[in-house]
């Protein structure tokens, strides 16, 4: 089977020129959801036709099904080209965009019904299955929340812990994985590389005794003790470090530090997201990517979202 053409606008003019009315968007998510044609989700026939309520209508058991139905776009009351438009600006933006200012910048009356749709968006951006990170790849954690007074490193409370893991290629970073963990023990730290990184992978880690067990997972383990090197931790794992640093800075910057420690893990999706995209010559591709992964996968209600 011949793989699926990426089409997608390299740039806004062209998404403007391309998604000027419902129906563009709705042949779109088409297009992306059923590459090879229709496909009845009740019994898989092929064949179907459009009713007057605009949904498909499956010629062999006769069920009606909207092309939305199993979608980030379930049950909205919006229209599908205000959606697109805010996926393109969520792509489109190096930095990503706060819920705050689209809300004013596309005149929407309700906050929570922005940030809802931001954190549907968010919640699809990993996608089932992704290939593990290989090779060379350094591993530790960081703490990220409001600043707390008189404690620091692995016991400090009301933050919370996000274990890191990039990979280093040819001398430059490439993919990135997050997860907020509970604490720093090797019941987390362990199942953490092995979801993460690829078997028979060097990974680098400081002198913690939560990496203790990573060779008996079918790693190479190379640690690095801080303590009696005369360097800093940023010397010994410049590549996590590194990104430790960026992702605190966007955390800061286009969220203002206002992320909920339940909601945290999203936004770390939408950083790795982008950032392991980070080298697409068109923003119209991550707007692509990212449309895949909302036709096929469902998210949370905003009432849901919410309550976490």
């Amino acid at each position: 089977m011949a793989a699926a053409i990426e089409d997608y606008p390299n740039n806004f003019e062209e998404f403007l020129d391309r998604f000027q009315t419902e129906e563009d968007c709705v042949e779109y998510i088409m297009e992306i959801r059923w590459p090879d044609g229709f496909s009845c989700p009740r019994c898989q026939a092929t064949k179907a036709w459009t009713t007057s309520r605009g949904l498909l209508h499956c010629s062999k058991c006769r069920h009606d099904t909207s092309v939305t139905v199993g979608t980030v776009f379930e049950g909205t009351q919006k229209p599908l080209r205000v959606w697109f438009h805010v996926m393109w600006m969520l792509m489109a933006q190096k930095t990503g965009v706060s819920a705050k200012n689209l809300k004013e910048f596309i005149g929407f009356g309700s906050y929570q019904t922005i940030w809802g749709w931001l954190h549907k968006l968010r919640s699809v951006m990993v996608r089932p299955g992704r290939d593990r990170l290989s090779g060379s790849v350094e591993v530790d954690e960081t703490y990220i929340g409001g600043k707390e007074k008189g404690k620091r490193g692995r016991g400090v409370e009301n933050k919370v812990l996000v274990a890191v893991a990039i990979e280093g290629v040819d001398d430059r970073l490439g993919r990135v994985r997050f997860r907020c963990i509970e604490d720093a023990s090797g019941e987390n730290l362990i199942p953490f590389v092995c979801d993460m990184v690829e078997p028979g992978s060097k990974v680098t880690t400081d002198g913690w005794s939560g990496y203790t067990d990573l060779s008996d997972n079918g790693y190479t383990h190379d640690k690095r003790t801080i303590k009696g090197s005369g360097l800093e931790a940023s010397d010994l794992l410049p590549n996590v470090h590194l990104v430790i640093t960026l992702v605190k800075r966007w955390l800061r910057g286009t969220h203002q530090g206002a992320v909920r420690p339940s909601h945290l893990q999203d936004y770390l999706d939408e950083y790795a997201f982008r950032f392991n995209r980070r080298l697409s010559t068109h923003r119209g591709k991550l707007f692509y990517r990212l449309m895949q992964q909302a036709v096929s996968t469902t998210a949370p209600g905003i009432k849901e979202l919410y309550k976490m």
